[in-house]
């Protein structure tokens, strides 16, 4: 039987829920498309979000010829392979989900085609390209970020599916929708697959589902609603928590999950390397030094002795001290950007290299913090309107209470530390 996913997925960019900045009106994507002429591109964006449907809808639209890869299962060949067949056609797309799985004679094999326009690429994603594609070739395709769904998405999303079993002869009330959302966590396929789940298990007819029937029914039937896999997100993501939480017992247990599963350990690395950064912070900046040297390690082992330095790596973290203060810092300074804007920078801290920039007052003033005792002076660094803004708030741990009393002495009360 076809999955309500797979029945409901759209056929025209009208149809596409979500990603309006890019495929709205007067959107960057949408005008190329409009105009019928693409670059290769990468879709770049959490799982289940429709990076495969609109990869789909470009080659229909353009009514080009459409070729499709899995980077799980292909190699050079298959690439090959499709590159010798578009050769023969007119404007072929090639499509490759999960490109960042693709290794980097993979990647060289599709750089010629994608240079002399035989294939017009797009590649999907669910980690960072810059880190995943080969430079050489990221330089020739333009990269796309798609979004995850937001609530209205996904309330879209349910109506679309009550509508398509009505149409059937069977009335579904959704009374509360938060279960399902909740459980689907953003993703469009597994919103859709938990509805059909519900909907399956019960012949009531109409049927009402409530925040209660959709948690028992998934919690009872969890291996048929993650049938597309994305229990490995599931995972990972408890392998983090499981870190955040200084619970090394439940990390080691979950990152044993990934290695027997196998997961890719340079995911399994990097994601450890994002953490220290996030979760550990200046609380103990050791942690991203080992993070580093795990990830360091990892490719250059691989399987099976990566895994004892990961294991290591993850014991360490998860035993870390904790702090997310640096990570909340840059959040508070971009949304004041956000809230005030371009501002200028002050003249006394910018750069004069020019005889007229310093005639104009560029650098004017600007005090040289090594030629004061202790190196350092007070002066301003923020531009007009942000004077005495605390974006860093040191976290409740040993090494940042030292910076707070630093930062307190030096400051004096300017910032409230």
């Amino acid at each position: 039987m076809t999955p309500l996913a797979e029945i409901l997925r759209p056929a025209t960019l009208d149809e596409y829920i979500g990603q309006q900045h890019l495929i709205g009106p007067d959107s960057a994507l949408r005008t190329l498309i409009d105009s019928g002429r693409i670059p290769s591109m990468v879709l770049w964006g959490p799982p289940g979000i429709g990076k495969t449907t609109l990869a789909t809808i470009i080659s229909h639209t353009l009514q080009r010829p459409f070729h499709t890869l899995s980077a799980v299962s292909s190699g050079v060949k298959e690439v090959r392979d499709v590159i010798g067949h578009a050769q023969a056609e007119e404007g072929a797309i090639l499509f490759i989900d999960e490109i960042h799985r693709f290794n980097k004679s993979q990647q060289d094999s599709l750089l010629s085609a994608v240079e002399r326009g035989v294939i017009t690429l797009i590649g999907a994603t669910t980690e960072n390209p810059s880190f995943e594609v080969i430079p050489a070739l990221l330089s020739r395709c333009q990269v796309y970020v798609l979004k995850e769904f937001d609530e209205a998405d996904m309330r879209q999303l349910i109506e679309r599916a009550v509508q398509h079993y009505a149409a059937q002869g069977r009335e579904v009330v959704v009374d509360e929708a938060d279960a399902l959302m909740r459980i689907s966590g953003g993703d469009a396929r597994k919103l859709l697959n938990a509805i059909e789940l519900v909907v399956n298990r019960s012949r009531q007819n109409p049927l009402h589902i409530d925040n209660a029937t959709a948690t028992e029914v998934i919690q009872q039937n969890l291996a048929y609603y993650d049938k597309g896999g994305e229990m490995h997100y599931d995972i990972i993501s408890a392998f983090i928590k499981s870190m955040r939480g200084s619970d090394p017992n439940g990390a080691v247990y979950w990152l044993a999950r990934m290695i027997e599963g196998g997961e890719d350990p340079v995911f399994i690395a990097r994601r450890m390397l994002i953490f220290a950064s996030e979760d550990i912070s200046n609380a103990n900046p050791n942690a991203l030094l080992l993070a580093n040297a795990c990830f360091d390690a990892v490719t250059k082992l691989g399987y099976p002795e990566c895994r004892i330095t990961l294991s290591q790596c993850a014991v360490y973290l998860a035993s870390s001290v904790k702090s997310n203060s640096t990570y909340m810092a840059l959040d508070n300074a971009m949304a004041a950007i956000r809230r005030t804007g371009d501002l200028p920078v002050p003249l006394h801290i910018r750069n004069a290299p020019t005889k007229l920039m310093k005639e104009i007052g560029y650098g004017k003033g600007y005090k040289y913090a090594h030629d004061y005792t202790g190196n350092f002076v007070e002066q301003e660094f923020l531009p007009e309107g942000l004077q005495g803004t605390k974006f860093y708030e040191p976290g409740d741990n040993a090494r940042e209470k030292e910076t707070r009393e630093l930062l307190r002495w030096r400051w004096k009360e300017k910032y409230g530390y």
